[in-house]
């Protein structure tokens, strides 16, 4: 075995963009909620939405939502400390459309999001003995969502939004790698892969941090950018700016063959 082969994989995957096709939920439930707040005269388009994450601080779609509601009365020469937006109420008008009004049953958006991977992809990366988690912006209730009820895994390793503070912060991205590491003694090569100028940011903190191991971003082009070839053309030019090594269509496209390339490509 070359020294190459012998580096172990670890792969961590953002949830949003990444495993599930968000742009008819949370990306419309942004709109929804930023065109309630500012009485239906701004509907953010989802470049408008790019445009703002494209900054690296607004992976919370919460936050993301109240800014752009402050930056549309800025417009109209309204100051922050006029408008003294009530968060609490942009979540919970945010939540009733992602989730639905029933918060211990899910009738919302979040219902009909197009699955990204499947779970034979999963299995065959445990196949090539690469460890994978996810590590997500997401809460909790809607990760395990996805995770374990449509796609049916078994208590995956998951750090999500309850649990870590949010991304560019690589605080979840390091707790994700110590429970997938849980204590072997040989440091693992990380790839995280995520959607997003954020996520890229995060991979660049951790290695940072830590320059013991090789960090290694992913970005994949989440579908609502890949309508045009212009769109996704500037799309992954953002996130190889931002630190991506590679940028794919689909994160199916990370085969374990595609790892071990990445892998020695950095070593």
């Amino acid at each position: 075995m070359t020294q190459q082969t012998s580096v172990k994989a670890i792969v961590i995957f953002d949830i949003d963009g990444v495993v599930r096709d968000v742009s008819g939920s949370y990306r419309r439930a942004i709109a929804d909620t930023v065109e309630y707040f500012t009485t239906q005269a701004y509907r953010p388009t989802s470049l408008d939405i790019d445009q703002l994450k494209s900054e690296g601080v607004w992976n919370n779609d919460w936050e993301a939502s109240q800014e752009l509601i402050y930056r549309y009365f800025e417009t109209q020469e309204q100051t922050r400390e006029q408008l003294q937006l009530d968060y609490n109420a942009i979540v919970a008008f945010f939540q009733s459309r992602y989730r639905g009004p029933d918060p211990n049953n899910f009738t919302g958006y979040i219902c009909n999001e197009p699955l990204l991977l499947q779970p034979s992809y999963l299995k065959q990366l445990t196949k090539g003995g690469i460890a994978w988690g996810f590590f997500s912006g997401a809460t909790r209730a809607s990760a395990n969502y996805v995770l374990e009820k449509r796609l049916g895994l078994e208590s995956p390793v998951l750090i999500a939004m309850e649990d870590a503070p949010g991304k560019p912060d690589p605080t979840g991205l390091f707790a994700t790698v110590r429970q997938l590491e849980n204590g072997i003694e040989q440091k693992s090569a990380i790839v995280y892969v995520g959607d997003t100028v954020a996520d890229m940011y995060t991979v660049k903190k951790a290695r940072n941090l830590d320059y013991s191991r090789i960090w290694i971003g992913v970005g994949v082009l989440p579908p609502h950018v890949q309508e045009t070839a212009a769109r996704s053309d500037a799309y992954g030019e953002t996130l190889i700016a931002a630190g991506a090594s590679i940028v794919l269509r689909n994160v199916q496209e990370l085969t374990p063959r595609q790892i071990q390339e990445l892998l020695t490509s950095s070593t």
